[in-house]
């Protein structure tokens, strides 16, 4: 059998190695554009740093040692232009000898990848404007900084990619500064949870505008003048672009192949496109969200390399079904660390699935053992069964761990319940005898099971005051460093001897720090008459950092 790939990195190159060593017999032939097949492309930002220092350290496998090992016909700088379905045949250019050729195939594997998306914004053309999306485009940032010596760089868009460079030219000195065309970074986390991006991002340095966007960029002397929708003008020595990518879809779209609303290749649960000698893997592709069942697209590198290898079984007569992605991610920001899997609020809400949702605040390990630090986590479930549909954490360590654990329970079908009974490792240094993932089963099964009502952060300011009391039963001291206007103070404590003071005839608004106290207080009350009462889940902590400023901007001077 003869079959062409289109395309290397996670998707292709994975497809390749798995066809080879399900056979010998099969003729392959790896087609790439540029120079690199297999490459480190989420270690990109971190090459721009100095985090990781050595070219070599990014290419996962070269061309000759990767041919060698598989016995594939590997032909970089040889780009496909077009698909011949009807012949099956590609038409190929070699960019080195400026030749045209035709290849047939018996199957092909499209793995194109995606675009960068480059907005149609005035002067954007002509100015140091760099994205990062593969090696070359690695080298011309790091080439600009090691030679030119920029003091200001502006970062298009808080995504992934955004947010990562950002910390990683910061590192290297620059006076950095984050445009935003949305509320939050960071589309994977809900609002409440970006919020403590935005702060630690602040509390660095970095100069954040939400809710804006470029509008015209144009050379003023050596400095480059950008206005943005607020109106604001901000100087800069270079702009690198991270808003996110798009399919590339142009090869699908010569085949004829179907795709989907946004652009991306259909496929079905074997990675087969709507040609039956035709597949298609990684970010060029339409997948089956896991949680919800419906098409979306999820650039990530741990799908792409799982649908290669799923399709090279395909094609090789071995059953396989790729089931969906769940989009679990991981980002570093400086130092605090981001994790998300599964269905946020937002995804929830558009397809109208039913859920409710918990925020606990547990520390990393063990309180009495030093360092430990707090885990914020969202937790995101079906109201009536408890199924878990989705949760996001932010803290400083064991954030991944807790999250990696939820996204194995979500495909395993659990339930918060499930998340009770987890038996997970424990030593002072890494954890506690009630891990974080427990805590958060234990307060979302509370609320299934309606043994502790809740209100949540976004629906504090809807509270008529004269149906409604806020009791904040953390000590004076705390009190008196902040709380919810209107609030009064009734110390957990001191509950039993004060509740003559709690009315029964309005809704009772209990609050703590984190809603472990909130929640000794509702229970004590609700043993004792009281019907209306709620406990603001996640406590003053998730409150507060919502209704904090999100931005900074102009903390840079524009003229400097």
């Amino acid at each position: 059998m003869k079959i062409l790939i289109v395309g290397g990195v996670a998707g292709g190159a994975s497809a390749a190695a798995r066809l080879r060593r399900i056979s010998e017999q099969h003729e392959i032939i790896l087609f790439e554009k540029g120079e690199h097949i297999s490459f480190a492309n989420c270690g990109l930002p971190y090459y721009v740093g100095d985090v990781i220092r050595e070219k070599e350290h990014l290419l996962v496998q070269t061309p000759e040692a990767m041919s060698r090992r598989f016995n594939l016909d590997i032909r970089i700088f040889n780009e496909v232009t077009a698909i011949d379905a009807a012949n099956k045949e590609l038409e190929v250019v070699d960019l080195r000898a400026g030749r045209t050729y035709r290849e047939s195939y018996d199957k092909l594997i499209l793995s194109p990848g995606a675009l960068p998306i480059k907005p149609a914004v005035p002067g954007l053309d002509s100015s140091p404007v760099f994205t990062m999306r593969n090696i070359p485009d690695t080298y011309a940032i790091k080439d600009f900084i090691d030679t030119r010596h920029p003091g200001k760089a502006i970062v298009v868009g808080g995504g992934f990619i955004g947010i990562e460079l950002a910390e990683n030219l910061a590192e290297r000195g620059l006076k950095v500064t984050v445009i935003e065309m949305a509320n939050q970074v960071m589309g994977p986390i809900d609002f409440e949870m970006a919020a403590f991006v935005h702060q630690h991002l602040k509390d660095k340095g970095i100069e954040v505008y939400l809710n804006d966007g470029i509008t015209s960029v144009r050379t003023v002397g050596t400095s480059t003048l950008v206005t943005l929708k607020s109106q604001v003008q901000l100087k800069t020595d270079m702009i690198v672009l991270g808003i996110g990518v798009t399919p590339d879809n142009k090869l699908a779209q010569s085949a004829g192949l179907a795709l989907g609303e946004r652009g991306g290749i259909k496929v079905d649960q074997h990675l087969k496109t709507s040609n039956p000698d035709i597949y298609a893997v990684g970010d060029a592709i339409e997948v089956m969200d896991y949680v919800n069942g419906n098409p979306t697209q999820i650039p990530l590198a741990g799908p792409a390399n799982k649908q290669g290898r799923i399709a090279a079984n395909h094609i090789c007569q071995i059953a396989d079904e790729y089931a969906g992605t769940q989009g679990t991610s991981v980002l570093k920001v400086f130092d605090l660390t981001v994790s998300s899997t599964g269905n946020n609020e937002k995804t929830l809400k558009r397809f109208g699935i039913p859920y409710q949702k918990s925020y606990t605040h547990s520390l990393s390990h063990a309180g009495y053992y030093r360092g430990a630090t707090p885990i914020s986590l969202k937790l995101l479930f079906s109201p009536t069964d408890g199924k878990i549909l989705g949760a996001q954490a932010v803290g400083h360590a064991g954030v991944e761990k807790r999250i990696d654990v939820i996204a194995t329970s979500i495909r395993a079908g659990m339930t918060v319940h499930d998340l009770e009974k987890l038996e997970l490792s424990y030593a002072p240094p890494y954890s506690s005898a009630k891990d974080p993932v427990n805590m958060a089963g234990y307060v979302a099964a509370n609320i299934v099971k309606r043994d502790c009502q809740v209100i949540h952060w976004d629906e504090i300011s809807q509270l008529d005051p004269a149906k409604s009391l806020l009791i904040d039963v953390r000590t004076p001291a705390e009190f008196h460093l902040g709380t919810i206007e209107g609030a009064i103070n009734i110390p957990l404590d001191d509950l039993r001897s004060r509740m003559a003071e709690i009315p029964k005839n309005k809704e009772v608004i209990l609050f703590c720090q984190v809603g472990l106290r909130g929640y000794l207080a509702y229970r004590i009350l609700i043993q004792n008459g009281y019907q209306y009462i709620r406990n603001l889940s996640g406590g003053y902590k998730t409150y507060s950092i919502t209704t904090e400023e999100q931005s900074n901007r102009g903390i840079f001077d524009a003229a400097e």
